[in-house]
């Protein structure tokens, strides 16, 4: 099998690098393939176009592929809640979402980011006329520390937040699932439903599911293991994001929640980014359920 991975290799792949270390892709009969891309929004359209068995996508995307006609299915889940928040200084002006008014807010994703900013400034009845907006191009913590914005939207709680505690210049996470957003799973894999091979996607989230039990029961032997595959991930940063992501991953990586993706369905249809509600069928499938 062929996974591409979202990004370059770091602890929210967790459980593919556990489960290929330990041997248990091996053990469900697999020969498990993980590619870094070089273009992080290529991976679901490799999937779409069978040039990979497997793609790690963003649920908050795969509304909006589907929207598009692309042929993919949500197959299972890595990350089972929102990593991304809107994030702050500590120290700065701005402790709630009403006190956003007046001031920029970095993002790097139009689309998904702007329709979550709104609901959460909505929430707060403020608007996007209310704050002004700053493509940061992926600098999001450089951009809110250096003073350029006075929050980021699309900074992931668990990398973020510990780079600029490293930089010694603290930052606070306003979640978006406690500000209004519907909550989401933030990494999932996705394929093409008219291709994949549904067995061995059933072996291979196993394997990750045993993956992830040996992470949370052994969080500092699993992290050395991991640690000890790149000599780039031997850092604090990485360190203490293992740490903070543990809680995060999926305990049960094939099991779908039906209600979480009709309901994010419908909030992007709300704010105007899809045409149509799709019935979650056409979104995403329990692989165990299919036979």
């Amino acid at each position: 099998m062929t996974v591409v991975l979202d990004w370059f290799v770091n602890p929210n792949h967790g459980p593919l690098i556990i489960a290929q270390e330990k041997g248990y892709f091996a053990d469900a009969g697999l020969e498990v393939e993980i590619i870094a891309p070089a273009d992080p929004s290529a991976p679901p359209r490799m999937a779409a176009a069978g040039k990979a068995d497997l793609a790690l996508s963003y649920q908050p995307q795969l509304h909006l592929q589907v929207a598009e006609g692309l042929p993919l299915k949500r197959v299972g889940t890595l990350i089972a809640s929102p990593l991304n928040c809107l994030l702050v200084l500590e120290d700065g002006p701005i402790e709630t979402v009403a006190d956003l008014k007046g001031h920029k807010i970095g993002f790097s994703v139009a689309g998904v980011e702007e329709a979550l900013l709104s609901k959460l400034l909505g929430d707060a009845d403020l608007s996007l006329d209310d704050v002004e907006l700053v493509n940061v191009n992926w600098s999001l913590s450089p951009s809110l520390m250096s003073g350029q914005v006075d929050a980021v939207i699309g900074a992931y709680r668990n990398f973020e937040l510990n780079q600029m505690e490293i930089e010694g210049v603290p930052g606070n996470c306003i979640y978006l699932e406690e500000s209004g957003v519907p909550t989401y799973d933030e990494l999932i894999y996705v394929a093409n439903p008219d291709t994949v091979d549904h067995d061995r996607v059933r072996r291979f989230l196993k394997a990750t599911e045993l993956a992830t039990q040996y992470i949370v029961n052994h969080p500092d032997a699993a992290w050395d293991i991991f640690a000890a595959t790149a000599e780039e991930l031997q850092d604090d940063l990485n360190a203490k994001s293992w740490t903070d992501t543990i809680p995060r991953f999926a305990l049960r990586p094939a099991a779908l929640d039906f209600g979480r993706y009709a309901n994010f369905e419908a909030f992007l249809h709300e704010a105007g980014l899809i045409e149509t509600v799709h019935p979650v069928s056409d979104l995403a499938i329990d692989p165990a359920a299919t036979q």
